[in-house]
């Protein structure tokens, strides 16, 4: 089974065994991993499993999360990386990989308190948010479609001239035809999770960005009027969303899932 070994100053404390799909680490008794020190946000950051993968991410946290010496946003976990908060340290032992949806056992020590003399805040990370390379390439743009615009109002007939003593009913309006105007989507952006670029985002601005590599495999994102989606266009293999692979058909992208293509790992994400 999967285990992180928290450890300070080299010294091991205790080894957490991820049995579940999320685990929240902060400074306020309410998370999974309790670490009482001023070092540590209230709600620092989350563990999440994704089918057979493990994330960590940072929940704006004051001093950051670094992964490995780097800091991050949201990365994913490889075998024996290393989740630095403050001068803590949880060493990622895979073991045999991780799966979503284990059972929570009756007995599970759901809250583990660490109180230490406090530790000297460090810097607050930076995120970089240079676009990605050589696994995001961008296709030209292709104008916006145009909404059509409002329809005339349908002229009202004249009144008919009153008869003598006879006051004629008022002439019935007629509806507006006018077409609505098409909104746009919210912004969007990409972060690239694993691989050489891992860390790095590109903002979908485009009607079209394409992804991959040529001649390997390649997909779209289209920015429509209510939503991006994902389409594949190259490759034996379509790409995946949240590890289950789309079909023919484009595919509509929800906040935060995770598209993998040509074995890069990527988040879709609202701005």
């Amino acid at each position: 089974m999967a285990k992180l070994v928290l450890s300070l100053d080299g010294v091991m404390l205790r080894e957490v065994k991820l049995e579940r799909d999320s685990l929240r680490i902060g400074r306020k008794p309410h998370n999974d991993l309790q670490i009482d020190n001023l070092a540590v946000s209230g709600e620092h950051a989350r563990l999440n499993i994704i089918g057979q993968e493990l994330f960590v991410e940072d929940l704006d946290s004051t001093n950051g999360t670094m992964v490995n010496g780097k800091p991050i946003q949201r990365q994913l976990l490889q075998d024996n990386d290393v989740v630095e908060i403050g001068k803590y340290r949880l060493k990622y032992q895979s073991e045999g990989g991780v799966k979503a949806s284990r059972p929570v056992q009756d007995d599970l020590d759901r809250t583990m308190v660490i109180r230490v003399g406090d530790l000297k805040p460090v810097p607050p990370a930076h995120q970089s948010t240079s676009a990605a390379q050589d696994t995001v390439m961008e296709l030209p743009i292709v104008p916006a479609p145009v909404a059509s615009p409002p329809a005339a109002a349908a002229a009202m007939p004249p009144a008919p001239a009153p008869a003598p003593q006879t006051v004629a009913p008022a002439p019935e309006q007629v509806p507006s035809t006018a077409a609505p105007v098409a909104e746009a989507p919210r912004p969007a952006a990409i972060k690239v999770l694993s691989g050489a670029n891992a860390g790095k985002s590109l903002d979908l601005v485009k009607n079209l960005t394409s992804l991959g590599k040529p001649g390997v495999q390649v997909a779209i994102i289209t920015r429509r009027h209510t939503a991006y989606f994902l389409t594949h266009v190259e490759g034996g293999n379509r790409p995946q969303i949240n590890g289950r692979q789309i079909g023919v058909q484009a595919e509509a992208l929800k906040n935060h899932d995770v598209i993998e293509l040509a074995g890069i790992k990527m988040e879709f994400f609202y701005k």
